[in-house]
């Protein structure tokens, strides 16, 4: 029963549920999984946030990590078996790390077909785009597990995705080209409402022109950071980002390494204590 002693008042740290998107082999697994890098590039170690990780049939991104895994799971059942197996365990893990949301995505829509004896996600209900939103079931039971680990066991979550290049038509502007997460976009709306920060992973590149003869030229981009990682926690048009609370007031630009992006949150909620204070 709810009575107003139940109320609550004041800021709240809670473990965060994030979502890292990334190019192929950027290092969103490395990251997810707390690892640092020292001057020269080398990993220097691994599991700062006592991570454990749910591996999905066709990732092994974590193969050259000593990290904690599950055994890969084949379906979306055993996905939440392994999140029950946290919930109802005793552990020391602070950090569940689904690698990769884009391959539990067919273990999801497997799942559905499987419940409606049909071959096809586009089959379902008769098709009309009902398997999509049926899947939304298995993924609003899935993100609960990792709500009740948050709530629990203090847990935060990390589901790592992989992208895509798709147009944006702007209402308010000219269209152009975005990267965007490669699961069904009902989905990725449904994550990213839920998730607390939105990151993006990439390097820097810039286009330079090359004239290849024959008055043409050739647009070919370069990297200029020699092969340097970031990591991006705001929205652009090119890619998504964003975060609630304190994780809205980290830089832009950080590199692609877990104890960097530990101390800028740090740092961030030490000046959001100190301006609330003054």
């Amino acid at each position: 029963m709810i009575t107003l002693e139940s109320l609550s008042k004041g800021q709240q740290t809670r473990a965060p549920r994030m979502v890292i998107l990334g190019v192929e082999k950027i290092g969103k697994t490395s990251f997810a999984c707390g690892c640092h890098f020292d001057e020269t590039g080398a990993l220097a170690e691994t599991g700062l946030n006592a991570p454990v990780v749910i591996p999905c049939k066709g990732e092994e991104g974590t193969d050259s990590l000593d990290v904690t895994t599950f055994p890969t799971a084949n379906t979306a059942e055993e996905v939440i078996e392994s999140i029950g197996a946290l919930f109802n365990e005793d552990h020391d893990f602070k950090t569940v790390v689904i690698d990769s949301a884009s391959a539990l995505e067919p273990l999801v829509f497997d799942a559905i077909c499987r419940a409606h004896n049909v071959k096809s996600i586009e089959e379902v209900g008769g098709g009309y785009g009902k398997g999509y939103v049926e899947s939304l079931r298995q993924w609003r039971d899935i993100l609960s597990g990792l709500d009740a680990l948050r709530a629990e066991k203090n847990m935060a979550s990390i589901l790592i995705g992989h992208v895509k290049v798709k147009r944006f038509d702007d209402p308010t502007g000219d269209s152009y080209d975005t990267y965007a997460w490669d699961i069904n976009d009902k989905a990725a709306s449904l994550i990213y409402r839920w998730a607390d920060v939105i990151l993006f992973a990439n390097t820097k590149a810039q286009v330079r022109k090359e004239e290849v003869g024959f008055k043409k030229e050739k647009k070919r981009a370069i990297d200029t950071t020699g092969g340097r990682r970031f990591l991006f926690t705001q929205k652009r048009p090119a890619h998504p980002g964003g975060g609630r609370g304190v994780f809205g007031q980290l830089p832009y630009e950080l590199p692609l390494d877990w104890q960097i992006f530990e101390n800028a949150i740090a740092d961030a909620m030490h000046n959001q204590n100190t301006t609330q204070g003054e």
